[in-house]
């Protein structure tokens, strides 16, 4: 078809051809486009390894990256468990489940509910998870799961932390210290990856914002309700300051394992891995570019075209996690590398690899996280004593009432029955 068409512009002219001339000006910023989308989606995953027999955790797997990086473990044939807020039996959760099995043709999909925001919640999980024997099989995390607060105020946690802080790093932090066990003792010839999702805003993390964040609770503007969350005011720069301090605490738990002397005498088997997956079209960034408005929604709609171009999809922003997961170079050597478009790059501050900052940062971390569980654990056992203190009265109003109802009756054999049976 196109052959006779060209030679008929040759013969007869290119006005011989309808729209020739329209087809002509537009086809030049059509290509223009395409390449400018083709570039901004960034490189993609050239590794074609199988993931059959891997046991690899993921938080943030129902939505955004973490989903596509689901999806894209379980066609290969991973066993993947998804660490969610939900429990396994809610009913989104369990159809969500059910469809990723369908679509990748993988049974071995499972959730556990692990609640980023609770530190008791984590807890909870991981103590369960290495309280094995013998160690349970774990071949990689994936810590895909993060947050970016809109606007202030801003909200805490429910054990008093910054959100963002805690869901972005602290959560991450206290995950990784509990599971350690269970990584180390995983034999020597397996390759097993830790995985942590950062993104270049921890160029700009400044740490003279961190003693604001553990003071949180002294600037409460409205205290935690058992339908809203509690709110305070608080500086910028903690989401870069998270992952600051994830890419931080990442060389530091590189070296923690390092650090272990096998009873086999044999080196690490695990390795942290940083990858950014650059600027993605996920639900937390269309929530952080709208501010949480309804304005900040119909604006995010009419330039939806430049972030469409400009930002790349779910799907693309998934291939460095992947190929830092499945490429086969980076299961031996020290770890700690950083990956970006599916190539290693340097960091771009040098406090990220300074072990005197991570042994700070490691100091600081396990003590905000003692201070909390302790807090949070009184929390609770008022919380149960207010609930057991409900459930004895509402128990002594009922008795009250039968006995109420019990003297309003008569009874049967009384002399005044008696007498009216007569």
């Amino acid at each position: 078809m196109p052959i006779p068409i060209i030679a008929q512009g040759l013969r007869d002219g290119v006005s011989s051809i309808p729209h020739a001339w329209t087809i002509l000006r537009i086809a030049p910023w059509v290509l223009v486009l395409a390449a400018l989308k083709y570039y901004f989606e960034g490189a993609r995953n050239g590794s074609e390894r199988m993931m059959r027999s891997k046991v690899i955790m993921v938080t943030g797997g129902t939505s955004g990256i973490g989903a596509e990086v689901v999806r894209e473990l379980a066609t290969r044939g991973a066993q993947v468990i998804l660490l969610t807020r939900q429990p396994p039996a809610d009913l989104f959760l369990s159809e969500y489940i059910d469809d990723l099995r369908t679509s990748t043709k993988n049974p071995l999909i499972y959730a556990e509910q692990v609640d980023l925001s609770s530190l008791h919640s984590i807890r909870t999980f991981a103590t369960k998870w290495i309280d094995n024997i013998p160690p349970r099989r774990l071949d990689g995390i994936i810590l895909a799961g993060g947050i970016a607060e809109p606007s202030a105020p801003r909200t805490l946690t429910i054990d008093g932390i910054d959100q963002e802080w805690q869901t972005n790093y602290l959560a991450n932090f206290h995950l990784l210290s509990i599971l350690s066990p269970a990584l180390r003792a995983q034999p020597a010839h397996r390759d097993v990856r830790v995985i942590f999702a950062t993104c270049s805003s921890y160029i700009g993390g400044n740490f003279s914002n961190l003693d604001s964040v553990a003071r949180g609770k002294q600037k409460v503007i409205s205290k935690r309700t058992k339908t809203s969350p509690a709110l305070y005011a608080q500086p910028k720069g903690v989401y870069a300051l998270s992952k600051l301090a994830l890419t931080i605490f990442a060389h530091s738990f590189q070296r923690h394992l390092n650090s272990y002397e096998r009873p086999d005498s044999l080196p690490p088997c695990t390795r942290v891995i940083v990858v950014d997956p650059g600027l993605t079209r996920t639900p937390g960034m269309r929530r952080w570019l709208t501010g949480g408005s309804l304005w900040g929604l119909v604006l995010y709609l009419i330039t939806w075209p430049i972030w469409w171009l400009v930002f790349k999809s779910p799907t693309q922003g998934a291939q460095s996690i992947l190929y830092a997961a499945m490429e086969q170079q980076y299961g031996r050597g020290g770890g700690g590398w950083l990956i970006k478009e599916c190539r290693e790059m340097d960091y771009a501050r040098a406090d990220v690899r300074n072990d005197e900052v991570g042994k700070k940062l490691w100091e600081f971390s396990g003590k905000m996280v003692e201070e909390a569980e302790k807090e949070s654990a009184v929390m609770r056992a008022l919380e149960k004593k207010e609930v057991k203190i409900e459930k004895q009265k509402v128990e002594d109003e009922k008795v009250k009432k039968e006995t109420a109802e019990k003297k309003g009756k008569k009874t049967e054999g009384s002399r005044r029955s008696r007498k009216g049976q007569k």
